[in-house]
């Protein structure tokens, strides 16, 4: 017999970030070992971020770079394929279709998870964020880490369904299932663009 776990939705709440996890050129071009076919992940991420633009809300972009050796070394000897993603590489480089603006915030990480390990947490707090809007590549990995570690550093979590992929697509399902039930609230696109109408905008003196 299947149980299952009350829970209640969190939503947003007044001042939201969003987060794109890992919209890059190794993740969004087929080309690549790391990539799968990423067209509407991009364009939903496109339309995210030009309603944070306009409402003054933190916009954060996250890619995996390898510096040295040393950096993730387990993980990279698990999945080789990461070694591509090295600091002179095409493949570390945000998809040029995102329309990246001056304030925008860029995070490097070596790991799934965009907040293991990086200074994203503490920025979020000192920008007043109480909730993240999680976006990117890949559903399964990057995004569930991402997802799972915003949930566990005090924030709501939301992620829209159109604006996050992955290249299984049954993996894609399952987590996101997983992740509704558990630790964000998991939403068609055009929901989560009608709950940040009732954001709190921030004033162009901030």
């Amino acid at each position: 017999m299947r149980r299952t776990l009350e829970r209640s939705s969190q939503g947003l709440g007044k001042y939201p970030a969003l987060v794109i996890v890992d919209v890059i050129n190794g993740f969004t071009d087929p080309t690549c070992p790391l990539g799968s076919e990423a067209d509407d992940v991009v364009t939903a991420n496109v339309q995210l971020m030009d309603i944070f633009h306009e409402h003054r809300w933190p916009v954060v972009l996250t890619t995996v770079v390898y510096h040295n050796d040393s950096d993730a070394r387990v993980f990279r000897d698990r999945l080789p394929a990461l070694n591509l993603l090295t600091p002179e590489s095409h493949w570390v480089k945000f998809d040029p279709r995102l329309p990246i603006a001056e304030g925008d915030i860029v995070i490097e990480k070596t790991h799934a998870s965009a907040f293991h390990g990086t200074e994203l947490a503490g920025l979020l707090r000192t920008l007043e964020v109480d909730s993240v809007v999680v976006t990117g590549l890949t559903t399964s990995g990057c995004v569930r880490a991402s997802a799972v570690d915003g949930l566990q550093e005090n924030f709501k979590v939301v992620l829209p369904l159109e604006a996050v992929g992955d290249r299984n697509p049954e993996a894609h399902k399952a987590n996101l299932y997983d992740l509704n039930a558990k630790y964000a609230d998991v939403l068609p696109l055009a929901e989560v663009l009608d709950a940040l109408e009732h954001c709190s905008s921030r004033s162009t003196s901030a």
